[in-house]
């Protein structure tokens, strides 16, 4: 995707498949999940202690914000699709994104916290991906937040983005450094 102007949505909005993906599709996909963590990592590194404080835009979440969200975003997600796959069309409970990202724990706890979880559970995570089969891609849930069913083909979609989003973000954090 081009880069946006809007620093909300640096790589604009995700585009959910009508249909199955392809094998390959899916396994580029999984890849960008499988590398999420070390990206991450390194750009966090680059950003420093001190401009990951910042927000990434005006009113927007701070560095360290964007990294624990990351780790309970992708950690619901992971739930989400073992319970696609063990369930019939699970609905699956939303939570409060902004109440989340200012509980105490985002404060108080380091990164390396968040990014080490992520790490393990990205591991967890693309290991269960590759296993799947192509019926599996197509097992469900249901958001009511978002009042739809999503298969774990378009959920692989949209937390590929997901990741590559908020790593844009922290990536204009470091822009904003240079």
């Amino acid at each position: 995707m081009p880069p946006s102007p809007d620093l909300r949505y640096p790589i604009g909005h995700p585009t959910l498949p009508p249909g199955p993906l392809s094998a390959t599709e899916r396994a580029a996909l999984i890849q960008q999940i499988e590398q999420l963590p070390a990206q991450l990592t390194d750009v966090a590194r680059q950003i420093g202690g001190e401009g990951l404080l910042k927000p990434y835009r005006p009113g927007g979440w701070t560095g360290r914000q964007v990294i624990h969200h990351l780790a309970d975003s992708h950690l619901n997600c992971y739930t989400r699709f073992r319970l696609a796959l063990t369930e019939e069309r699970p609905t699956v409970r939303p939570y409060d994104e902004q109440a989340w990202a200012e509980l105490p724990d985002v404060e108080a706890t380091p990164i390396t916290v968040s990014l080490t979880l992520l790490e393990a559970l990205h591991t967890r995570w693309t290991v269960l991906l590759h296993h799947l089969t192509e019926a599996q891609w197509q097992s469900t849930f249901y958001h009511p937040g978002n009042d739809r069913e999503y298969t774990l083909d378009q959920a692989l979609v949209l937390y590929a983005w997901h990741g590559q989003h908020h790593l844009a973000h922290l990536t204009g954090l470091l822009d904003q450094k240079a």
